[in-house]
């Protein structure tokens, strides 16, 4: 091997192949999606080689040329006493270095967005350009296989995060000569047969590590569960109304909180936030926050882009506050997109533009211009809040890969298009602080995507300033109210001092403020999901099958928690489960062990495939580990010794621990295939009218044929053969449910016609706080 090491002293790269001592011999150390580690001993003789630096430039290649290792020495290295010559102590300078990730692993990831169905290649790319660093070339980034969802741990370095990246798609990364890859695991394949005398004795040792498995159960993360509608009554005095349970809120793992919070106080823009679209550089920050003096005239042309995309799930909340514009505006501010940033693609905004000499603002739906427009005055100062709701918190299904015979298959990663509400509000802040505000337009959109990018400017020709922008992930919270003989209004949360009705806590207080007060009579009526641990159990009825017929029970059951990539919800442990059980069933697929070879001919690294011919048996097996040690000989000599594991040994594209969560429910019964147990959830179910007699439901959806909808007093046990706490089963879809306490929760699930009948995942439910007078 050539060892060369620039101690970045101006004097470049200094060969000290000859320094290498035989009681320490160069090793490299490699891991599949983790930085590679070079060791070595140096005896630097009488000064004719200086001692090596901290974070000197180290690079290691074959007497072929083939480059193994390029890294950096990231400590001082070690004097370690070799002995004496001449009656003076000899030392040698142990040296260790970390592969060229170790300049990334240096930077902050502060700036590191979430993926969504997007690329691995670009989750990637996009991970390292947040670093700042600078170093390392992502050119090389061509693999187009998608990750589902992907959410940084800012707690951890570059290199465990383009770990999880990369497994997520099946894939390996390598930092070497400062240039990032990514490759398919098993793309290279390494043929080795002990009929051409490249096994050695003793070479390979190989080992089913794991038992088959053909009935898995998985937990994930907590889940938005049972869709709830409660309903209160207002009495005109009493301000703070209290849920049953406390409604769903996505934690940061499962990317809830704030998505966006940019005060635009710094001297440049923040490009760890921002895409900056700019032309005629009419954007610039100053005292003011944002700075607009124009555009290029094209809708499109000129924009300020969020970089992470936004899911469209749950309750969202985007403000764009001090704005002061001049006439002339015309663009679209607060803008989220499908596709191309147009007004075209625009899913919701706010559209400017002029009517007789004054700017106007207009809420833009799908591309059209809907609701009121309002004049915005100069001088004034505006904040526009865009309030979004979809009873579906998640959209963005995970995926999940896994080798099976040879062939990568995925599993998951469904994209939901889903009807979302909209309320679009202008509060001017020309007057007070606790203007109320103005709404312009309150309604529902069909059908939206489940992915969008956010723009905050889309700028036509737009001139003014612009102090904040902040998008919030609120949970899945919803409140509407009905005056008597009045229409339903939807009622906005927030904070005092925002013009809004009334404030919401996590733990589920609603506390309306002065002025906002429902009055006698009015029904409010509050949506949200409740939470649960995420499950789901399926298994292979015909490996069960086939282990039977020879005698003994022929289920077996593994349990488990996956870690990664993140299981948001039931339906991803499910498709999790099912890229377990296309493993668990294989023998070969739970091999694990160790192969040594001497001089391969071909550079190995983990992600590669082993095909070992032995004794008329071929099997190949993925390669995890690699470990080279130079022999220090002439001809050149070097030992690659290498761990490897199947899928079901050790997965790649999922990683999953036997510590199943401790407070699940677990399934009774196991699916044969991921989501062909249930029926589709009642999410738009709605309670229509409350009398002191009975509620009228309309279950959204019309019944299965041969179906229904069933209602229990209690979340469970919905059954054809059990009565306990039934109180009624409808064939239609619209039925009256008799009311009998002030306080009442019943539960809807619909069935089919299939025998015994399918139910749906989750129920929704009707809770109740009416006066039956």
């Amino acid at each position: 091997m050539k060892l060369t090491i620039d101690n970045l002293d101006g004097k470049g790269p200094i060969d000290y192949s000859g320094a290498i001592s035989s009681d320490g011999p160069l090793g490299i150390e490699r891991q599949l999606n983790a930085p590679s580690r070079c060791t070595c001993q140096l005896v630097l003789g009488q000064g004719s080689l200086a001692m090596p630096q901290r974070k000197g430039r180290v690079v290691i290649a074959s007497d072929a040329g083939a480059v193994l290792f390029t890294g950096y020495i990231a400590t001082t290295p070690e004097m370690v006493l070799a002995g004496e010559w001449a009656g003076s102590p000899v030392y040698r300078f142990a040296v260790s270095a970390i592969s060229d990730d170790w300049l990334l692993d240096r930077q902050s990831l502060a700036g590191a967005a979430a993926g969504l169905s997007q690329p691995a290649s670009a989750v990637l790319g996009a991970l390292t350009s947040r670093t700042g660093a600078g170093a390392i070339a992502t050119s090389s980034l061509t693999q187009t296989r998608n990750v589902g969802v992907f959410l940084p741990d800012l707690t951890q370095s570059w290199s465990k995060n383009a770990g999880v990246v990369a497994a997520a798609a099946y894939s390996g990364y390598r930092v070497v000569s400062g240039a990032l890859s990514l490759l398919t695991a098993g793309a290279v394949v390494h043929s080795f047969s002990d009929s051409d005398g490249t096994l050695l004795p003793q070479a390979i040792r190989t080992a089913q590590v794991k038992e088959l498995a053909n009935d898995v159960t998985l937990t994930g993360e907590m889940e938005p569960s049972t869709y709830v509608t409660e309903l209160f009554e207002g009495d005109g005095t009493t301000t703070v109304f209290k849920l049953s349970a406390p409604p769903f809120h996505p934690g940061k793992r499962s990317g809830g909180g704030t998505l966006l919070n940019d005060q635009f106080q710094q001297a440049e823009l923040d490009e760890d936030v921002w895409t900056l679209t700019d032309p005629g550089s009419v954007m610039s920050l100053g005292s003011l926050g944002l700075l607009l003096n124009g555009g290029d005239g094209q809708d499109g042309g000129t924009t300020l882009t969020a970089i992470p995309s936004i899911e469209m799930g749950g309750t969202l909340l985007i403000e764009v506050g001090g704005i002061a514009l001049a006439n002339a505006s015309d663009g679209v501010l607060g803008g989220l997109y499908s596709g191309t940033t147009t007004r075209q693609a625009c899913v919701a905004g706010f559209d400017l533009k002029q009517e007789s000499g004054a700017t106007v603002v207009t809420p833009l739906v799908d591309g059209i211009e809907v609701g009121s427009g309002m004049t915005l005055l100069s001088g004034h100062t505006y904040t526009l809040r865009l309030h979004l709701h979809c009873q579906e918190a998640q959209r963005v299904g995970q995926i999940y890969y896994a080798m099976v015979e040879g062939a990568l298959q995925s599993f998951g990663g469904a994209l939901a298009a889903e009807p979302m509400y909209v309320v679009f509000e202008v509060q001017d802040l020309g007057a007070a602080s606790n203007t109320p505000s103005t709404l312009l337009y309150d309604g529902v959109l069909a059908s939206t995507p489940a992915v969008c990018t956010f723009s905050l400017v889309n700028a036509e020709q737009i001139f003014g300033t612009i102090d904040f922008c902040r998008l919030t992930q609120q949970g899945s919270v919803w409140i509407t109210s009905t005056p008597p003989s009045a229409p339903k209004q939807t009622r906005l949360t927030g904070t005092a001092g925002e013009g809004v009705d009334c404030h919401l806590t996590t733990t589920g207080t609603v506390t309306f403020f002065s002025g906002r007060v429902p009055v006698a009579g009015e029904v409010i009526v509050v949506s949200y999901r409740l939470t649960d641990r995420s499950v789901a159990r399926l298994s292979d009825p015909e490996s069960i099958e086939e282990e039977t017929a020879s005698g003994v029970a022929g289920t077996a059951q593994w349990l488990g928690k996956v870690s990664s990539p993140v299981a948001r919800s039931s339906v991803d442990c499910a498709n999790a489960a099912a890229a377990l059980l296309s493993l668990a069933t294989s023998p070969d697929a739970a091999l694990s062990g160790r192969f040594t070879v001497v001089n391969p001919g071909a550079d190995i690294w983990p992600g590669d495939v082993l095909s070992l011919a032995q004794a008329g048996l071929t099997r190949n097996v993925l390669v995890r580990e690699v470990s080279i040690v130079d022999g220090a000989a002439a001809p050149e000599l070097m030992t690659y010794e290498m761990s490897f594991a199947n899928d079901w040994a050790e997965a790649v594209g999922l990683t999953v621990s036997e510590a199943i969560a401790t407070d699940v429910v677990l399934p009774v019964a196991a699916e044969a295939t991921a989501g062909a147990g249930v029926l589709p959830n009642l999410a738009q179910l709605q309670v229509l009218t409350a009398s002191a007699t009975a509620l009228q439901v309309d279950a959204g959806t019309a019944p299965l044929n041969g179906g229904g909808f069933e209602v229990r007093r209690r979340d469970g046990g919905f059954s054809p053969n059990s009565d306990q706490d039934l109180v009624l089963r409808s064939p239609v879809r619209s039925f009256s449910i008799p009311r009998e306490a002030q306080m009442e929760r019943y539960y809807v699930r619909q069935y089919d016609g299939s025998t015994p009948p399918m139910y749906s995942r989750f129920s929704s439910a009707a809770f109740t706080n009416l006066p039956l007078g």
